[in-house]
């Protein structure tokens, strides 16, 4: 292990898997600007994670969606369009321009 590459001070801070609200103390020296008392009485920093093992369908054994984001709906969106455009210029339809000098 290189030495100087490492952090020298860790702590114990919460973490919190938002979608299912589970919690689990370590040591980490990941920043965190909010505090949370655990259930141990004391007041730890507070990281919130959007997935663990909790919620992750590998541990789980089921498909759990999580989408925030709405990235599922924007692509679903986009893909109606374009199959809107395909639908409507069916593929042997020739321009207007070329059936006359034909």
């Amino acid at each position: 292990m290189r030495k100087g590459i490492h952090p020298e001070e860790y702590r114990l801070v919460v973490f919190k898997d938002m979608s299912n609200g589970f919690q689990f103390v370590c040591k980490s020296c990941a920043p965190s600007s909010e505090m949370v008392e655990h259930e141990d009485g004391n007041e730890y920093p507070l990281v919130k994670l959007e997935i663990s093992s909790k919620s992750h369908p590998f541990y789980t054994g089921k498909l759990q969606l999580v989408d925030t984001a709405g990235r599922v709906d924007k692509f679903r969106t986009r893909y109606q369009k374009h199959i809107k455009k395909v639908d409507a210029q069916p593929e042997d339809a020739q321009p207007e321009e070329n059936k006359e000098e034909a």
